[in-house]
């Protein structure tokens, strides 16, 4: 049965016409690179994952990427990032590294967790990711825990936590924005909501009338849009972050967005029916690629232009993949390092 009161299709968001493109050049293509990257890569998983050489579950992002690419795009060095299960637009958005992002997935030893960690737990603490976990909000108390030693530390950089709206549900969600807002610590919370947990939708799962709602009460600064909007995402937490370094409050950023493939695997599901497939023109609002491709081209941006940046992209996830199936697999003696409980 298609649940519309929850379908983010029926949401009131921005439409692409009254979008203003406020960037330089150079940063407008370098945000329009960073959103075509992360969708060609999940583009080549869903070509390649029916050969069986990935053998990492994954949960792929395509309708979202707008939201940890936009928000990463604000952050000042040094911020400390953690994300979910669905956390390939986040790892490719803060540390570029296709080729270990794939190795990786193919269980490399040239992955950042030597093939260990697979899709849902990727990390790279050097680039600022610190944690990503399939188990929905276990990395939120591990966050506020790393923006309260920021707080011992006299660390002035933010840490920014990412997660969906099913982690509501978990009592350690409350516990850990409540802990934050009490001892006011420099911590951005980022709600990636699509409506669903799995198949089913928010109108069955919470009793609160809005999250942004229920999450008011708190001392924090909140803000709401819409994910599918990457130059309003941007926009969004750059005035969320300047508010919490103003009044010194941790900061809530909850953003919708539709999620256009199943749960888990490469595959649509609308034969499901529990949802149904949007309509072309809904498609150009839902779609934060082909949204921002309109908005580039309406200011001035060439086809050419575009299409120089899709050609050195997909040369680079071309290459990523055949240096990852060509990459050695970790040895027995690997079975056991890297363990820390």
């Amino acid at each position: 049965m298609l649940q519309k009161s929850s379908n983010p299709i029926s949401s009131k968001q921005v439409k692409p016409s009254e979008e203003e493109l406020s960037f330089p050049r150079e940063e407008a293509l370098q945000l329009y690179k960073e959103l075509f990257l992360t969708r060609w890569a999940e583009t080549r998983i869903r070509q390649e994952y029916g050969k069986d050489e990935m053998k990492t579950p994954v949960h792929l992002g395509v309708g979202g990427e707008a939201i940890p690419i936009g928000v990463c795009h604000t952050l000042p060095a040094g911020t400390a990032a953690f994300g979910t299960y669905r956390n390939h637009s986040l790892y490719l958005a803060l540390t570029g590294d296709v080729d270990g992002f794939f190795a990786e997935l193919y269980g490399k030893l040239t992955g950042p967790g030597k093939g260990k960690s697979g899709s849902m737990h990727l990390c790279n603490p050097e680039k600022g990711l610190m944690a990503t976990s399939a188990v929905v909000a276990t990395t939120l108390p591990v966050a506020v825990g790393m923006a309260l030693a920021h707080r011992y530390q006299d660390k002035s950089s933010p840490v920014v936590a990412f997660f969906g709206d099913g982690a509501l549900e978990e009592g350690v969600f409350w516990e850990s924005l409540n802990f934050a807002s009490l001892h006011r610590l420099k911590i951005l919370f980022v709600c990636e909501d699509n409506g669903l947990a799995i198949h089913t939708p928010t109108s069955h799962r919470q009793g609160f009338r809005s999250i942004p709602e229920a999450v008011s009460g708190f001392r924090c600064q909140v803000a709401s849009g819409d994910g599918s909007d990457v130059v309003g995402v941007v926009q969004k937490a750059r005035e969320l972050l300047q508010r919490m370094e103003s009044d010194g409050m941790p900061g809530f950023l909850h953003l919708t967005y539709y999620r256009f493939l199943e749960h888990v695997g490469p595959n649509e599901d609308f034969d499901k029916g529990y949802r149904r497939r949007p309509t072309p023109e809904e498609l150009e609002r839902l779609d934060p690629l082909l949204r921002y491709e309109k908005l580039l081209r309406r200011n001035g941006f060439s086809e050419g232009d575009l299409r120089a940046v899709q050609d050195e992209v997909q040369q680079r996830v071309d290459r990523a993949v055949q240096a990852a199936r060509s990459a050695p697999f970790p040895g027995r003696e690997e079975l056991l390092t890297d363990l820390f409980s």
